[in-house]
């Protein structure tokens, strides 16, 4: 078995993961189709694994689909140039007419968009960036305060990194590489 089909694997499982949490936590998640608010503005970070399976799922998308891409990612690419703050955030490139064209092959940070969880790391709570616009955890969240009156967080960790990293990776004994914005990657290509 190849690195990808190993990492396929990974994500056949971890997808079941995902749905649990979403699950258990669909009461406060307005996640729906067309809704591509979290593609909108980050800077995506991916593994090298990752950014791998990510082209894999590229490469096989029709040629006009492709072009747009390309374009998407010229674009940014020169955007992110001209940037002179800190953290160059930005539409993923892969989002055309709100809708992810790489959907199969997106990455963890794609996968766990969404969901509340305990970041040991950092000691903090995360939550989606949506739910500044009234949606995800909207409910059990005071802007004012920075508070979340909700009793049960999933404590699972899901920082791509500890992800990747995670009992469930390591049975599939994949090296995920270097962890970077999906920007990062390209540059490196162009």
């Amino acid at each position: 078995m190849n690195l990808l089909e190993n990492y396929e694997k990974f994500l056949e499982e971890f997808n079941i993961e995902i749905e649990e949490i979403f699950e258990k936590q669909k009461e406060f998640i307005k996640c729906k189709k067309g809704c591509s608010l979290c593609c909108r503005q980050g800077d995506y970070p991916f593994s090298q694994l990752e950014f791998t399976y990510l082209m894999d799922g590229y490469i096989k998308l029709p040629a006009q689909i492709k072009v747009i891409v390309q374009n998407n990612i010229k674009n940014l690419l020169e955007e992110k140039k001209n940037f002179s703050g800190e953290r160059f955030e930005h539409k993923c490139p892969f989002l055309i007419n709100d809708e992810c064209c790489v959907y199969k092959y997106r990455g963890i940070i794609c996968r766990t968009f969404g969901v509340c969880y305990y970041d040991d790391i950092k000691d903090c709570v995360r939550l989606p960036g949506c739910v500044h616009y009234g949606l995800n955890f909207a409910n059990v969240y005071d802007e004012n305060t920075k508070t979340l009156d909700m009793e049960d967080v999933y404590p699972k960790n899901l920082r791509i990194d500890k992800v990747l990293e995670s009992p469930t990776a390591k049975k599939y004994e994949f090296n995920h590489g270097q962890i970077r914005p999906i920007l990062d990657w390209f540059g490196a290509q162009y």
